[in-house]
């Protein structure tokens, strides 16, 4: 072996014990790349068509339509007048992906086949009542089973259930976290984190989306705030210390920016475009913009 055979073979085997021992390379191409959806609940005053069309307008790449809470009529009204090709159809002329059905008010298996048909994805819903932390493990457990019916639900229709954490409920902190993390046993459920509701009690929000790792299927770009200052950008919470632990559990799914409240189109729209360039710009350099 000459030199440069030497060299070139020592530098081949740098880099490849350098990639075993990390599981991948640091390459920039190996970055997740920043996917954003919002909820059509933003834009609850106008039909589904005009709402997804604001939401294209804006850059989002997909969609989390939502049940009547709130008096939202979106899901119901595809369900009942579009169905899952019209739904389709609409989506690809906006060129959106069907990211989520919110489904607290109705509950998934309502809207499990229209989802499927559709073409799948995540429907969300609440967990249940909250438990003293002596009775967290067996209440989570009796939980997660009662769930089975569920999850059989999204194995047949292609889809996934993620149960979103909330104030006063089971699944609300980061040991209720680690509970529904290890004792889940189903392959399609998994977790919808809102950060508004772990800031309300003082939970740090990096810690829950490690421990939810894998589990993570949706998160909402939300903070603990009133009015449009609930949205990324418009008040004091830097959204990048979650965006870099979102990419450290190689989280695959969409951001989504929320906020509850009545906010005519035309104000809801410029706040979520502020939301929408606040977030490319603290997501990196963690993710791929």
């Amino acid at each position: 072996m000459n030199r440069r055979q030497f060299l070139a073979a020592a530098t081949f085997a740098t880099a490849s014990a350098l990639t075993s021992f990390s599981g991948h390379t640091t390459t920039a191409v190996q970055r997740p790349r920043l996917r954003l959806s919002t909820s059509s609940i933003h834009f609850k005053d106008l039909p589904i068509e005009q709402a997804c069309e604001q939401i294209a307008r804006l850059g989002f790449e997909g969609i989390d339509i939502w049940c009547a809470y709130d008096k939202c009529p979106h899901l119901d009204d595809v369900a009942a007048r579009l169905g899952p090709e019209g739904l389709k159809e609409m989506l690809a002329r906006n060129r959106l992906k069907l990211y989520a059905f919110s489904t607290y008010v109705g509950g998934y298996a309502k809207y499990a086949e229209l989802l499927g048909q559709a073409g799948g994805g995540v429907a969300i819903q609440g967990s249940a009542a909250p438990c003293k932390p002596d009775e967290l493990t067996a209440k989570m457990k009796s939980f997660l089973e009662s769930l089975k019916p569920l999850a059989d639900l999204a194995e047949q229709h292609s889809s996934w259930l993620a149960i979103e954490n909330h104030g006063t409920a089971l699944l609300d902190s980061p040991d209720s976290f680690k509970a529904f993390v290890d004792l889940n046993p189903h392959r399609r459920v998994g977790i919808a984190l809102a950060p508004y509701h772990l800031q309300a009690i003082g939970a740090p929000v990096e810690e829950a989306i490690r421990i939810a790792g894998r589990q993570l299927l949706f998160f909402y770009a939300w903070q603990k705030a009133d009015g449009m200052n609930q949205l990324p950008g418009h008040d004091a919470t830097d959204f990048q210390p979650w965006l870099a632990a979102l990419a450290e559990v190689n989280y695959r799914w969409f951001v989504n920016p929320f906020m509850h409240g009545q906010v005519e189109p035309a104000t809801m729209a410029r706040a979520l475009a502020k939301s929408r360039d606040y977030l490319r710009q603290v997501a990196q350099p963690a993710w791929r913009v």
